[in-house]
């Protein structure tokens, strides 16, 4: 039995074929599982869900498979440090969209609305954001810290990845922080979700567009 339900491919096949236009490539990064310390990779499903997703619309969505270790070359091409990792890309571009960790629950759906924003190459973020998109020269990391029980960390997910598909110098990751409790302890996450750019500015909680900006600008 699969990750993803028979009705819900049936809703995502005609949401994709309505919507998509250019061809996206899922670049997946695994990492082998090598004992009890690695209770918490999750590359399996991960792997799984996308070659899922794939399956549903094969017309358009492609994926492309890396080993962590074996292909580091490759992974380091991405421009992706951890494993699991999901990079999205257009038949013609990459692009600063990145999840870290299983996007499941909640998060599935960032999945699929950054496969159809990557596949138009453009978002519904207001002229305004985009023509201050459009100045930043700097490159600009958002990490955002969520579950995939949280029902408002999607907001800030997709707001994060509309950002790095308008900007080719922003990079926005996902990062599942049950899966991820390093980079949590780090950053101290106590709740999500929880936003950091640049290691500067932090938010906490799902900040409409025009506040996400104020803070993505002070960290800049």
């Amino acid at each position: 039995m699969g990750l993803i339900k028979d009705k819900d491919k049936e809703m995502l096949k005609k949401t994709f074929k309505e919507s998509m236009k250019d061809n996206v490539i899922i670049y997946v990064v695994t990492k082998k599982k090598k004992g009890a310390e690695d209770n918490n990779n999750y590359s399996p499903e991960v792997k799984e869900i996308c070659l899922e997703v794939a399956s549903i619309y094969p017309e358009k969505i492609s994926v492309i498979e890396y080993d962590f270790d074996d292909d580091n070359d490759k992974v380091k091409e991405l421009n992706l440090d951890k494993a699991p990792a999901i990079k999205l890309a257009s038949s013609n571009k990459k692009y600063g969209v990145h999840f870290y960790g299983l996007p499941s629950g909640y998060e599935f759906m960032s999945l699929i609305e950054g496969i159809i924003n990557i596949s138009k190459g453009s978002t519904d973020l207001t002229e305004k954001t985009k023509k201050i998109l459009s100045k930043i020269t700097s490159p600009v990391h958002i990490q955002v810290f969520v579950t995939p029980t949280c029902p408002y960390c999607p907001l800030a997910v997709k707001l994060s990845h509309k950002l790095a598909i308008e900007s080719e110098n922003i990079k926005a990751e996902m990062i599942e922080v049950i899966e991820f409790p390093e980079l949590g302890e780090k950053y101290m996450v106590e709740g999500v979700p929880k936003v950091v750019i640049n290691d500067k500015v932090e938010m906490e909680g799902a900040y409409p567009e025009e506040h996400f900006i104020e803070h993505l600008l002070q960290a800049v």
